[in-house]
This record gives C-alpha cells, structure tokens and sequence, in this order.
C-alpha cells in the first residue's frame, strides 16, 4: 500500500500480520527474516555478507529527536501500534492527535523511564508527572494539552516519513540503547558505550563544559553514581575510522554566537582535542546539502538538525520530515545514490506513549522503542521490519561494512540491519520524496543557535 493510498484511507490501521519463516544454515542459526514474530533475532556478527561492503560504499546516519514508534508512525500498514493507552489503574485513554511542533515539553530522564516503562507493564506514564510548558527565545504557550504524552502526530503531517517508510523500510522493533535522554543517547550514537545517565548540570555539554560541570554515572541498581565531568577518552566509531585511514563527517548546528557546536563529539576528548574538531566536525549541518551538491560525501556520515527542524516538542515549526527528505533527496539525485544507505532514527522517546515493552539486556537499556528507517537503491520496498533492533545496531553496521572492531558491550550484541536489505535486487532507481518545505527553505535558514535537545 502506497503512502497516498494510506492517507485516502486512514480507517485502515494495519494490515494483519503475515508470517513467513526463513530457515538459514545452522553456522548463521535459524533467523526469521520478514516475518512478524515480534522476536526475530539475526547474529550480529555474521548477518552482513561481503557483498555489502562491496556495493554500500556509504553510511549516513541521521539523527532526530524525542519521539516514540506509537507517537509518530501511528497507524501506519503494517507496524504494531494502538489507537489507545493503558493507565497506571488498568483503564484505557485513547491517544490523541497533537501537532507535532506543541508548544510542551515531557520528561524523559531515568526516573521518567523507571516510571513509563514499570517493570514491563508499560502502564507508568500518567505518573511521570505530564507535560510542561515549553518555554523558549523568552516566551511560553499560553497553555498546553492534557495528557500530551498519550498522543500521536497526524500522518498529513509526517508525509514525508510516511512516502519514505512505505517506498523503503520502517522498524517497528528498534529501542534506544539508553534508558534516559540525548546526552546519553549521543553517547552510544558515535561510541556504542556509556557510563553516565541524565544530564549535564551546565548548559553546554561535553569537553566544552564549564568547570565544575558534572553528570551523574549509572549505578548496577540503576541508581544515580557519582558524577563526573563530561568529556571522556573512549574510543568512538571516529577514531576507528581515523585509524584506518577512511574518512567522515559529522555535521551539526551551531549552539550559539560563540560558536560552540552541538555535536557528540564533543564529549569525546580523543576527537575534540585533534584536527577532527576543525575538518570533520562540520557546521552549519546544512553544509551536507552543497557538499552532496558539490560532488563529495564521505564513507560515513551523521547529521543531526537544528532545534527548529529536530522534530522535538515546542518547536513551533512542522519542517522536521521536510528536512529529512530535503537530504534523502540531496543524495538520491546525487552521484553517490546507487552505493549509499540512509539510516534515520530518533534518539529518544521524549517521554511519549509506547505500548511495547522494551527487553532489558543491561543497566543502561534497553530503552523505549522509537521508529527507525532505512533508505537506499538495496532496501527492501515497502517493508516493516520487526527483527530486534538498538541504537547501536547502526553502529554495528557501520563496522560490519567498513571492517571496524566493536566499541562495546552494546554493539558487540546488537542485531545488525541486514533484515532491511535485499542485495540480489538490482538497485532501485530514486524516487523523490516529497517535501512540504523545500530544500532551498534550510539552505537560506537563519540558524536557531539553540542545541536540537537541551533534555
């Protein structure tokens, strides 16, 4: 079913699930690819033949913010969502349709977890103390929605991520590494490993905090530890790169008119510290638009939007999806298409509604289910997958393709995204997303000089 088809008839929620089980060799295991048993699994290391690494010549992962699977792919063919929530008190509210730039905020820190997530019921989110207002450049709504968290965002609004979840790929089982917020989940973006939880206690993160700057460590009873400043010697998927002589990129927005820079990077001392900072980690992040136009693209990417474009709560701008498609289509109409695969996700869930409880692998995660897509010329078309995925599988598929060793626990456990692709395929020829806000629109945008998330 088309995504125009979809929204002629939104009656039809899903479709009924259609299992089909694929048996491998037994030195792969037996694997269920395409099916829609809820607990598909793939070994993460042996998942990605050769083949991958000599037809997918880049990665580029881009990164949006605080939504869950059931908030923003709501209804769409063929993923498990619901139309209603269940209460702390066993009753049911039905989710409600909200803008997806409200003018509210919801918290989404380790409490905000323990207490939606209750110990697997996923019957916790009334009690984790509900919208507030989002107060930004000086002003406040005027008032904001009840029960904010129990909402979904109207597919006429998200045009642009349905066309590209039903041309290519949308997984409905992929849960963030990190059971909290943005600090943390940038940290397993770019390390797949952690060993804080929360927030920062200054308003710039990272190598570049003010002295004194702490954030609290995660405690084996997933307790707050103690804290420490926030810039660390890890290794992360940049220095491996490096290493091996290959290059990459990381564009992000400018913070202020100082011109600090919101990237995760910069909580990495190893990166922030060497000629990376000035040649690699780029900003604007609308500068992968004119690279891509000017013929260069780097092996992996990862772009992460200015606040107005992020999709987060209170944005009071509907241009996330247009800014999305705007460098889907940048690179689909480019050179670079036919060996290129796009990984989109959201880093956390903002403290909305999911009704699939997250399996809990270690202390840090995992965390609430978010949507993620796949787009490239080798994606499967119009497929949902519902293989086990994490945050850190997009780590494990970088290496798996660029012959990198695992950072971590996480990535060394992660499912990889093979599920998403068919290789015998030819490559598809690029279909143009269309785009409610052109491209020329981020282009000549006036930055918002605020950090994408600030929770």
């Amino acid at each position: 079913m088309s995504c125009l088809t979809y929204l002629q008839s939104k009656a039809r929620r899903y479709f009924p699930a259609r299992p089909a089980l694929l048996l491998v060799t037994t030195a792969l295991l037996s694997t269920c690819l395409g099916c829609n048993t809820k607990t598909a699994t793939l070994n993460p290391r042996t998942s990605l033949s050769p083949e991958f690494s000599s037809k997918i010549k880049h990665v580029v992962v881009i990164v949006q913010e605080n939504r869950s699977f059931d908030n923003l792919f709501h209804g769409f063919p063929g993923a498990d969502t619901v139309s209603t929530a269940t209460l702390s008190s066993g009753s049911t509210i039905p989710l409600q349709p909200l803008p997806i730039e409200g003018g509210y905020d919801l918290g989404h820190e380790l409490n905000d977890f323990l207490t939606d997530w209750n110990n697997g019921a996923m019957n916790g989110f009334d009690k984790d103390g509900g919208p507030t207002p989002a107060c930004y450049s000086g002003s406040c709504p005027t008032s904001i929605p009840a029960n904010a968290e129990f909402s979904y965002v109207e597919p006429s609004e998200t045009v642009p991520y349905f066309a590209m979840a039903s041309n290519y790929v949308l997984a409905d089982r992929f849960f963030t590494s990190q059971i909290d917020s943005s600090f943390d989940a940038h940290q397993f973006l770019v390390a797949a490993r952690s060993s804080i939880v929360n927030l920062p206690n200054s308003s710039i993160w990272g190598c570049d905090a003010p002295p004194g700057t702490t954030v609290p460590t995660l405690l084996p009873n997933r307790q707050l530890g103690p804290g420490v400043f926030p810039c660390f010697s890890d290794a992360t998927l940049g220095s491996e790169l490096d290493a091996k002589g290959m290059d990459w990129r990381f564009y992000a927005p400018a913070i202020d008119d100082l011109g600090d820079i919101w990237s995760a990077y910069d909580a990495f001392s190893t990166i922030r510290y060497s000629s990376d900072w000035t040649t690699k980690v780029i900003s604007p992040e609308t500068q992968i638009l004119s690279d891509v136009q000017g013929g260069f693209l780097a092996p992996v990417t990862w772009v992460v939007p200015d606040f107005a474009n992020s999709d987060h709560p209170g944005t009071s701008s509907p241009a996330g999806p247009s800014w999305v498609a705007s460098i889907v289509n940048e690179i689909g109409q480019s050179q670079f298409w036919d060996s290129t695969a796009i990984v989109v996700y959201w880093d956390d869930w903002g403290g909305f509604y999911d009704h699939v409880p997250p399996p809990q692998l270690d202390d840090w995660g995992l965390g609430v289910r978010v949507p993620m897509m796949v787009i490239s010329p080798y994606a499967k078309r119009g497929y949902v997958s519902h293989v086990q995925y994490e945050s850190t599988s997009v780590a494990a598929f970088i290496e798996s393709i660029f012959g990198l060793s695992t950072l971590g626990v996480a990535d060394s456990r992660a499912n990889n995204l093979g599920d998403c692709f068919d290789l015998l395929q030819k490559p598809r020829a690029f279909e143009p997303i269309t785009q409610t806000i052109p491209t020329d629109h981020f282009l000549h945008q006036k930055p918002s000089n605020r950090p994408p998330d600030t929770d």
